[in-house]
């Protein structure tokens, strides 16, 4: 029996030669900074290149789908990283922008068969997303960059691109 894992437990996760792309909305940047830092860590932590990590930053988290499609559509990216904050406000506005950003999103992934980690976060005040961005609450953008690399190694086991067999998942070695 074959078994795809990806990499499992993030511990396993190797972004080694994996190029990516993170798309970081600057509307609530004090977050989407440390969203932004943690990724980068987390990836250049799990062996990815700083040279092979490309940023894109947009107005705000409703933007990331499109940028995320033409990351996507000029090949050369192996996974993409999608990174913001959205706090809830007075108005419904919230609702449009975290339920834009998501479906968007998901979209593109799926559309041009790219992984994008999800790490938009979506809180009800600035403290919580402070928390979910390097406190205590750990750093949802690291967690969304691992996400991506280990879908995107799942993705090459699966198309058998790193042992040249079509349909290759191999169970993690102990």
């Amino acid at each position: 029996m074959k078994v795809g894992n990806g990499g499992g437990d993030g511990s396993r996760v190797d972004a080694t030669g994996m190029r990516v792309a993170i798309v970081v909305a600057r509307f609530n940047e004090v977050v989407s900074q440390r969203l932004l830092r943690g990724a980068i860590d987390a990836l250049v932590g799990h062996g990815a290149a700083e040279r092979d990590i490309a940023v894109h930053w947009v107005p705000g988290s409703l933007e990331i789908p499109f940028v995320v499609q033409e990351v996507a559509i000029s090949g050369g990216t192996d996974a993409i990283v999608c990174l913001g904050a959205v706090i809830r406000g007075e108005t419904t506005h919230y609702d449009l922008v975290a339920d834009g950003a998501a479906q968007g999103v998901a979209r593109v992934s799926l559309e041009h068969r790219v992984p994008c980690g999800f790490g938009v976060l979506t809180t009800e005040t600035l403290e919580q997303a402070m928390e979910r961005a390097g406190g205590k609450h750990g750093n949802k953008g690291a967690d969304a960059a691992l996400a991506a690399v280990e879908t995107a190694r799942l993705a090459q086991e699966i198309r058998g691109s790193d042992r040249g067999e079509p349909g290759a998942s191999r169970a993690p070695s102990s």
